[in-house]
């Protein structure tokens, strides 16, 4: 079921956010890891721009530690907790250039080690800028495998290890794109527009 499921969803194309079409360029851990720091608890609306306008200041570890703290703050408002993430981003920039030599480790231990960073955003650095099999679930990922029935957990972090458990690793890298999009778009988390979703026949509604 889940080769059709995914190769159907593949097809459909749906309609990605500028923001993923954004993060899909990138190919560069430094960029992926501080865009998606940005994204967390902020639509990819929102987001997309700030992004923007962050990386005009900076865009690897030694330029962004010398950028000043207001100016990122400006540039980067208004995501949700924008004062925190600016602060975050030079002090992890500046540890990256102290302890790391400027890279970014390609390991999830290594990565969550970082203040703010998560086994989310650590899968996402891994995926996309790395280009290594990693699962990166956020609340569409959860969500929508609980509903289609592939899995039952109760939290991210357990659908996680369980997508690890079960899902072919030959989709890990590419899943959390065509599963956010298909969120963003179609099924969403108050009345989802299962008459306007391509894969509705695998689905099992749970609700």
């Amino acid at each position: 079921m889940i080769d059709k499921f995914i190769k159907t969803l593949r097809d459909a194309n749906l309609n990605q956010s500028e923001f993923v079409k954004l993060m899909e360029t990138f190919k560069n851990p430094y960029l992926v890891l501080i865009c998606c720091i940005l994204s967390l608890r902020t639509n990819d609306k929102t987001t997309y721009p700030a992004s923007l306008r962050m990386l005009e200041l900076a865009k690897t570890p030694k330029e962004m530690m010398n950028v000043k703290l207001e100016d990122l703050e400006k540039a980067i408002y208004p995501v949700g907790f924008y004062s925190n993430k600016a602060k975050q981003i030079i002090e992890l920039s500046k540890e990256l250039v102290h302890n790391y030599n400027s890279v970014v480790p390609d390991k999830i231990d290594e990565l969550i080690k970082f203040n703010g960073v998560g086994r989310k955003t650590a899968n996402l650095v891994l995926a996309k800028g790395f280009n290594k099999p990693a699962i990166c679930v956020d609340v569409h990922m959860h969500r929508i495998f609980n509903r289609i029935g592939y899995i039952k957990t109760k939290n991210p972090e357990e659908t996680e290890f369980a997508l690890r458990d079960k899902l072919p690793i030959e989709y890990w890298i590419d899943i959390n794109t065509l599963i956010v999009t298909l969120g963003q778009n179609i099924c969403k988390p108050q009345k989802p527009e299962c008459d306007k979703c391509p894969v509705s026949r695998f689905c099992m509604k749970i609700i």
